[in-house]
């Protein structure tokens, strides 16, 4: 069962969320919070698989509440999806780097949505297309940050390999057809580099092998 926290400060938007993903037998919304401060201690207390969570909010904004959710060790297991109203916008980058698993817009179809929580549960990267367009666009004209380079030193060429291929938006069964190795064997490829890169999840992977160089805009 995928359990779900969902936090809005809109009690419309939040019950429209909850009604369609209550609906499914494999998901579950455990609690629902208006703003940042109330989510945390939500989180904290039902340990939730996803906190969805809206980008702006009062009191305590989505990258905020997603950077607290990052900061404790007891919340390690919690994916956090930022919700968004406008796509990619100035704050993507922030809430990436401060642990977000990736963004959804609000007009997401609900089949998209459902997919969207299974995907995130199993600790995927999820970024909308539209948003993934936006993204790499973003790198092309201003890269928002230089990583330190020197992290990649630690990572076997193998693993950059797989780095790379998963920031161009490989699966980990594509990537293995790629390099030509098991679905496994990638997956550990990938799952290496992010504990020698702190990386606390295949979102923040992604970001790095953009700021990092190891992948550039139109590369493939």
């Amino acid at each position: 069962m995928i359990r779900v926290l969902l936090v809005d400060d809109q009690p419309l938007i939040r019950s429209g969320f909850r009604a369609l993903l209550d609906a499914e037998d494999d998901i579950e919304v455990v609690a629902e919070a208006g703003d940042g401060r109330e989510a945390l201690a939500l989180a904290r207390r039902h340990r939730p698989d996803i906190a969805l969570i809206d980008i702006s909010m009062p009191t305590v904004d989505g990258i905020e509440t997603t950077r607290r959710i990052a900061a404790d060790p007891t919340l390690s297991g919690v994916h956090v999806v930022i919700l968004t109203s406008y796509g990619l916008d100035e704050y993507v980058f922030d809430a990436l780097r401060a642990g977000a698993a990736g963004f959804l817009v609000k007009d997401i179809q609900p089949e998209d949505l459902l997919h969207a929580m299974r995907v995130a549960a199993r600790g995927d990267a999820l970024l909308a297309p539209s948003i993934t367009r936006k993204l790499i666009d973003r790198y092309v004209t201003q890269p928002p940050h230089v990583a330190d380079t020197t992290a990649l030193t630690g990572l076997t060429n193998r693993e950059r390999e797989a780095v790379a291929l998963a920031a161009q938006g490989l699966s980990n069964e594509q990537i293995a057809a790629r390099m030509v190795i098991s679905t496994v064997t990638a997956k550990t490829h990938l799952n290496r580099a992010m504990t020698k890169l702190q990386a606390r999840d295949r979102a923040q992977l992604v970001v790095f092998a953009y700021e990092s160089g190891l992948v550039r805009p139109g590369n493939r």
